[in-house]
């Protein structure tokens, strides 16, 4: 039976591609069921307050980094979006006096300028190095900051970042939040074309997606103009540099957090659904983390919402 065609952008896959039941089945979650999601592999965690939830962010990046030694190289792969978390890294790196050399950070996406072919300079509005340095970096102490040359941002050219993953460096963390097209960093699905016309790629071949340029999702343009841009969605690129399922199947841990500001209602409870029922299809690409060992979804209560119809 073919499948539907996406109610959001018709040349492309996404989670409207899904059948109807799946979706309401999701819909229907409350909090109370979401926190019943976890499994072996994959634990779901709820925050009451902003504080707490934000600061346990940051904290993943501390208890990262104190494991760091001259022997054993420890990293986190961050994302930009959520930000808030940023500062808090920074403060506690100061207040704790912990020193950053033997520690490494991945970026992980970054805007890619087709005019250029390259990705876009720090000097861009919504460049996401630019975000990282002056949220968190620039705010350590200088006696403790981490070394430039430990410091891995994704370019056009992805050969050198790739090559950082397999230089003895451990990833304890993957962060990250979670697109309104279901996505972890720019991992977006693939347009409806080629090979992938009638039916999205397969699991096992999505997973073979290493860092990349890719193309992106029309609701992810949308998102990050709304999110980012004031709604100026003609300052935003159409094409992104990002980690794949092969950098991110590296890392010890995959830590995606939901504040209720970038996925909707129903996004948030979908993709905890898939993953703890093993439901997987790369329409929904974070669906794909229910192989991966060690999933943590963490939610500010507040942020999860209703899927209840509400006229505004």
């Amino acid at each position: 039976m073919p499948r539907r065609s996406s109610a959001i952008a018709p040349d492309w896959w996404d989670y409207t591609t899904l059948e109807p039941d799946l979706i309401d089945a999701a819909a229907r979650l409350t909090p109370r069921d979401l926190a019943r999601l976890s499994r072996p592999g994959f634990r779901v965690v709820l925050y009451d307050s902003r504080e707490d939830f934000y600061l346990a962010e940051a904290l993943e990046y501390i208890d990262a980094w104190r494991m760091a030694t001259a022997d054993n190289p420890v990293g986190v792969c961050g994302p930009i979006g959520p930000t808030e978390q940023l500062p808090l890294v920074a403060r506690l790196v100061n207040s704790l006096g912990l020193n950053l050399r033997h520690a490494h950070f991945w970026g992980m996406d970054e805007w890619f300028d087709a005019a250029t072919g390259r990705e876009v300079p720090p000097s861009h509005p919504l460049s996401f190095e630019k975000c990282d340095r002056q949220l968190c970096f620039d705010r350590i102490d200088r006696r403790l900051r981490i070394p430039e040359t430990n410091l891995h941002f994704p370019k056009a050219d992805t050969r050198a970042f790739r090559q950082t993953w397999d230089a003895g460096v451990r990833c304890a963390v993957m962060q990250g939040g979670q697109g309104d097209v279901k996505h972890w960093a720019f991992n977006d699905p693939l347009p409806r074309r080629g090979r992938h016309k009638d039916a999205p790629p397969a699991p096992a071949e999505y997973r073979k997606l290493a860092t990349r340029v890719v193309e992106l999702h029309p609701l992810t343009i949308a998102q990050n103009a709304r999110t980012s841009g004031g709604g100026n969605i003609s300052m935003v690129p159409t094409a992104a540099i990002t980690v794949g399922p092969v950098e991110t199947w590296k890392a010890d841990k995959v830590s995606i957090w939901h504040a209720g500001n970038h996925d909707n209602p129903l996004g948030q409870r979908l993709t905890a659904y898939m993953i703890s029922r093993r439901i997987i299809d790369s329409a929904v690409p974070m669906s794909l983390l229910a192989d991966h060992p060690n999933v943590q979804f963490n939610y500010l209560r507040q942020g999860i919402g209703s899927c209840a119809v509400e006229m505004h």
